[in-house]
């Protein structure tokens, strides 16, 4: 896709932004947008304040989904809450249209190893639109698939098959917070708690190996694109790298006597 098409999904999606906020502001009411990916919530993220009608918040079913929904808030109903904590308290302030699904096997013995691509996969050939899904979480015996409440029913009564494994999806009836995310613990020495040097600790690589994909906008902190390699990491950033993954920096444990930095993150696998 050229530079042209490119800038003016950019100037459409931007619109539709200010659409929302617009209709907000003027109705008195909440609107969401679609689940957006990481490239959409950076257009979102860097828009001028001064053109948006409303507060913003976002969410993608839990406290650190991937692709988020955005709620345009109008001032009356923004204060009545306090979103001072981000996380899951966020859909009890907020009625998010978000319903979580779970995807499992009728028949575990003769089930396969699915991955998030089979399952994706077998969701978008319904003719569902990826707009209307978000984040799809893998644990050892099913999958959790959080997607809008108007396709819900459309899901639960369609999908029966992924690959050749037939499937029970139904609304998962417990607590959110129940939903295994699969993380793990890394702890390593940094000499500064830049961005770069996150990255390579959490995926065991080299600096100048991540240098090409900061710069070229692939990696997002908080939602927002960061393109610089020196970038200073606050704790508990969310850093998103497309096509690797993301990670949770969760601090500074200590400081060693050569002056490096002991740090600790949370990868999600």
């Amino acid at each position: 896709m050229g530079s042209g098409n490119l800038e003016k999904d950019q100037y459409l999606l931007e619109k539709r932004f200010i659409e929302l906020s617009r209709n907000a502001y003027q109705r008195d009411f909440i609107t969401y947008s679609d689940f957006l990916n990481l490239n959409e919530q950076n257009i979102l993220h860097t828009l001028p304040k001064e053109n948006l009608f409303t507060q913003i918040l976002t969410f993608g079913g839990y406290g650190m989904a991937e692709r988020q929904m955005a709620a345009f808030i109008p001032d009356a109903l923004y204060f009545r809450y306090d979103f001072s904590q981000k996380g899951d308290s966020d859909e009890d302030a907020i009625p998010f249209p978000i319903v979580c699904l779970q995807i499992r096997p009728l028949n575990l013995k003769f089930a396969e190893k699915l991955s998030h691509r089979d399952y994706l996969g077998a969701i978008l050939n319904l003719g569902i639109d990826r707009s209307v899904t978000g984040d799809i979480l893998i644990d050892e015996e099913c999958a959790y698939l959080f997607c809008m409440q108007k396709i819900a029913d459309f899901l639960c009564d369609n999908l029966t098959r992924i690959r050749h494994t037939t499937v029970l999806c139904q609304v998962f009836e417990g607590e959110r917070k129940e939903i295994p995310l699969r993380t793990e613990k890394i702890e390593g020495t940094v000499a500064s708690v830049r961005l770069d040097t996150l990255l390579a600790l959490a995926w065991k690589t080299s600096r100048s190996s991540l240098v090409g994909m900061i710069e070229d906008g692939r990696v997002f902190v908080n939602g927002k694109c960061i393109t610089s390699n020196g970038y200073h990491v606050k704790e508990n950033d969310l850093i998103s790298a497309r096509g690797m993954g993301r990670f949770v920096y969760e601090g500074m444990l200590s400081q060693t006597k050569k002056g490096r930095y002991l740090v600790k993150l949370e990868k999600y696998v």
